[in-house]
């Protein structure tokens, strides 16, 4: 009997429109087969509607057109890390992570070497071809002992390169991990031997009993330059000399299903840092604004930006923060972009702002060209601002550091721009949300929030008092 394959969609509709029934995969590729294994073990164990499936970089980079199921799409070597955040933000649904030996065993070793040490709640399958196959057949941290490939044309060379790297062997030394397997797809009884082990660690998943492993060995003949059948075989022969099957752990039948640890949260907790917290609410007749802020690491630009972003969050608005600095602690460059909006936010970069905050001449001179149309810089007084301003663009010299001073407080610059956007009516939320937000993010250091606050309404005067700047 010819079983559908279940797990997948019927057709595979891809990047414009177009329905197919074929994957992207080469002849021969066993790709195709081990997402055919997940898809029905998936089905089969009725964890499909509930599945998170993160997908690398790679050739797999396409496992969205082909499950049906949820998928996420993690940058290169992060699937690992990518799997953990979603097992602990969603701790009730089976989470799938899917790696090749270059996205695993390279530039994402470490992520899921981690994940493995910490037991972490997802299944991994690992896909073995001993190659970089999509970027041109490079060198891998799986390669063979003198294989070649497109950067080793004469042999992987172990004193130049270092050995294999195996990484089931490597994670069995490891405590934590319940379930590891190396298994292959080259041939049918290797096949039954891999689709097995997929649904003992999908099993694990379902029952929420921690880490599991697979690694498959998979013939990638377009780079072996043979024929499928070939292929098979010699992938066989030689890869199973450095990767012998089989299982290295299976503590599955006395684990005991992990604690949940970190409940599902809400958006609104989530932007509210676990607090309580009002729901974000859509309000299609607000106009998003986005602010960038800008100056030396040090002067208190990312907690600025948060301050704005809380106040917001506080009303129901929603909020993207990202912030942007260099390697140095204090005394490089530092920014970050606010967009608060009435509806979700789908990008948090910003490179119109309608309101820049420059606390350096550098950071001036930066962003300012960039401003929108309409918007407003305000920038230290110190500044030596010998620049031409966009048309249409309010530039506003403010003596942030001199009010910071007068009031007894002199790295407060930061909270003086605060009150000076509040004083210009460029905040679009009340001055109790402001208040809070400003009183929070001093709440392990209270002595503060008294010195700030009487920074803050001392810039606000100034505003009043100066309306022409």
């Amino acid at each position: 009997m010819i079983k559908r394959s279940t797990g997948l969609y019927e057709e595979f509709t891809r990047k414009g429109g177009e329905a197919v029934r074929a994957t992207h995969y080469c002849a021969g590729c066993g790709h195709g087969i081990i997402l055919k294994l997940i898809g029905e073990a998936m089905a089969d164990l009725g964890i499909q509607d509930d599945a998170v499936f993160v997908g690398p970089v790679g050739c797999a980079t396409f496992c969205y057109y082909y499950f049906d199921c949820g998928h996420i799409s993690a940058p290169h070597g992060r699937a690992s890390a990518v799997a953990t955040g979603v097992s602990r933000v969603l701790p009730d649904k089976p989470v799938i992570a899917y790696q090749g030996d270059g996205d695993l065993g390279a530039i994402g070793f470490n992520n899921a070497f981690q994940a493995a040490n910490r037991g972490d709640n997802f299944a991994l399958f690992f896909v073995n071809n001993s190659i970089f196959a999509m970027t041109g057949g490079q060198m891998a941290p799986t390669t063979l002992e003198g294989q070649v490939t497109t950067t080793t044309p004469y042999g992987r060379d172990t004193v130049k390169a270092g050995h294999p790297l195996k990484v089931c062997e490597v994670f069995e030394t490891l405590e934590a991990p319940v379930f590891i397997e190396r298994v292959s797809v080259a041939d049918t009884k290797r096949i039954m031997q891999a689709r097995k082990a997929i649904r003992k660690a999908l099993q694990i998943q379902k029952e929420k009993k921690g880490f599991a492993f697979v690694e498959i060995l998979s013939p990638c003949p377009n780079n072996m330059r043979e024929d499928p059948v070939r292929a098979a075989e010699a992938f066989t022969e030689a890869m199973e000399r450095t990767y012998p099957l089989g299982n290295f752990r299976d503590r599955s039948d006395a684990a005991a299903p992990l604690p949940k640890g970190v409940p599902a949260r809400t958006e609104a907790e989530l932007v509210g840092g676990g607090k309580e917290s009002v729901a974000m609410r859509a309000d299609p007749a607000f106009k998003e604004r986005r602010f960038k802020f800008s100056g030396f690491g040090g002067q208190g630009i990312l907690s600025l930006g948060l301050v704005v972003a809380e106040a917001a969050a506080s009303e129901g608005r929603f909020v993207s923060w990202m912030p942007s600095y260099g390697p140095e602690q204090r005394g490089g460059s530092a920014s970050c972009s606010v967009r608060v909006g009435g509806k979700e936010i789908g990008s948090p970069t910003i490179d119109d702002p309608d309101v820049l905050v420059a606390m350096n001449q550098p950071a001036l001179e930066r962003f300012a060209p960039a401003v929108a149309d309409g918007g407003t810089v305000i920038y230290d007084s110190s500044i030596k601002a010998d620049m031409r301003f966009p048309d249409g663009v309010r530039a506003v010299p403010f003596p942030a550091s001199s009010i910071a001073n007068e009031n007894g407080v002199p790295k407060a610059g930061n909270t003086a721009f605060l009150g000076a956007m509040a004083g210009l009516g460029l905040l679009p939320f009340g001055d109790g949300s402001i208040r809070a937000a400003l009183a929070e993010s001093m709440s392990s250091r209270p002595s503060l929030v008294e010195p700030n606050m009487r920074v803050f309404e001392a810039a606000k005067r100034w505003v009043s008092d100066n309306p022409r700047g």
